[in-house]
């Protein structure tokens, strides 16, 4: 990370224990940095600070062990939490408002660790826009069947895919095309992670039994358009979605599943009939995160790794949807990569885009769940109808030079056959 004026303020306030200051400084370094996270941890004989860029955690500074019980201490004030209590964890939440105006929420975690305390800090950026689909990395038919989904008056959509990899965004910039006068849309949250203008936005507490369920529950009786819920994590949340749906609302919610095909076995496996899942789902949505390659270094690849390239050609050949990319580019196989430059901080990637893939149901995939067809042969079937798969939509967006391979299989599955 090259020199900045911020990292200096940093190092100046660790140089004269200036705690006050070096909280903010660092605060204020990891939001030029575009942070997602910052981590404070002791060590045998430093403490390290390390900010979370792109997915990816980077070191940033060290500071000597014997000012970090101040800088606990500090954090702990900050955010309302006991600063006589070390044995245990605890959960707290601070608002900052920076020099220039942005409103950040920090959300505050300890760990104790043999070591001493540890500290992550969740930021938050309210004042900032939540991109439209396509900024996101939607296009082709994949969006187009995103956009069908939201105009219709009820059903489910569901977002899978592991912690971090843009569920809620996703979710969020669906809910913001659709935050007219007309609707009223209630969210049920665990936590609140983005206040909306215009939305109902309601946070679960599981410690006095407010839960999933119960909110659901209860925004059903609120006379709701819309409604999306945090996360579906048991049979009663499904069950009451499916409800909801059946009764004509419209259900957003995310599920913990590796692909969209997969989410309609993991339903099944929570009891939901065959016969309900088809007549409620509407579509599914599989996303992972992949840093974006720096735009100021790009350069094309020379070679790409042989086992790489045959995996590329097999995963192409069975791209059905002709509106994704142009013919060429798919017969050409350019790959890029970017060597590092300051505009990335020498790393080569800088920001983030999603990868999709996203099942529309129709009637063929409902009568097959209905014969209880495997996921293999669903895949097949949603595949051969247009619907791109992870790997599928990673490959496009490498070939476009918006990605590299390596970054793309870092996250998506080599599909065995198509």
């Amino acid at each position: 990370m090259p020199e900045n004026p911020k990292l200096q303020q940093l190092q100046d306030a660790i140089l004269q224990g200036n705690i006050p200051q070096m909280v903010l400084s660092l605060i204020s370094l990891a939001l030029e940095s575009r942070s997602s996270d910052i981590h404070i941890e002791p060590m045998d004989n430093r403490v390290r600070l390390r900010f979370r860029v792109d997915g990816v955690l980077r070191q940033i500074v060290e500071y000597p062990n014997n000012i970090h019980p101040a800088v606990i201490s500090r954090i702990k004030i900050m955010s309302n939490l006991k600063i006589d209590e070390q044995r245990m964890p605890q959960d707290g939440r601070c608002s900052v408002t920076t020099k220039d105006g942005r409103e950040m929420d920090l959300r505050v975690s300890t760990l104790p660790t043999v070591r001493g305390e540890k500290i992550v800090m969740r930021i938050q950026d309210r004042s900032r826009k939540i991109p439209d689909l396509p900024e996101l990395g939607l296009q082709g038919k994949a969006l187009k069947d995103f956009e069908e989904a939201l105009d219709l008056p009820n059903g489910v959509i569901l977002t899978t895919g592991p912690t971090g990899s843009g569920k809620t965004t996703t979710m969020y910039s669906a809910l913001t095309r659709l935050n007219k006068i007309e609707y009223n849309i209630m969210t049920i949250e665990d936590p609140v992670e983005i206040q909306l203008e215009g939305l109902n936005q309601s946070q679960v507490h599981h410690e006095i039994d407010y839960t999933f369920a119960n909110g659901l529950r209860t925004a059903l009786r609120q006379d709701p358009d819309i409604i999306m819920v945090g996360e579906i994590r048991d049979r009663e949340t499904i069950d009451i979605a499916v409800e909801a749906s059946l009764t004509g609302h419209q259900v957003f919610s995310t599920i913990h599943t590796n692909s969209a095909v997969e989410t309609i076995t993991r339903i099944l496996n929570m009891g939901v009939p065959p016969f309900l899942i088809t007549s409620t789902v509407e579509l599914i949505i599989a996303q992972r995160l992949v840093r974006k390659i720096c735009q100021a270094c790009k350069k094309p690849a020379e070679k790409v790794d042989p086992e790489l390239l045959e995996l590329v050609k097999r995963a192409i050949a069975n791209i059905h949807s002709t509106d994704e990319i142009e013919p060429e580019k798919l017969q050409a196989l350019q790959f890029f990569y970017s060597p590092g430059c300051p505009e990335c901080d020498g790393i080569g990637y800088k920001g983030r885009i999603g990868l999709y893939e996203i099942m529309r149901m129709n009637n063929e995939i409902r009568r097959m769940i209905l014969q209880n067809a495997s996921s293999m042969e669903l895949e097949k079937t949603a595949i051969k109808d247009g619907m791109v798969s992870l790997e599928q939509s990673g490959i496009i967006k490498a070939l476009k030079g918006e990605t590299s391979l390596e970054e793309v299989y870092s996250v998506a599955k080599k599909m065995e056959e198509y």
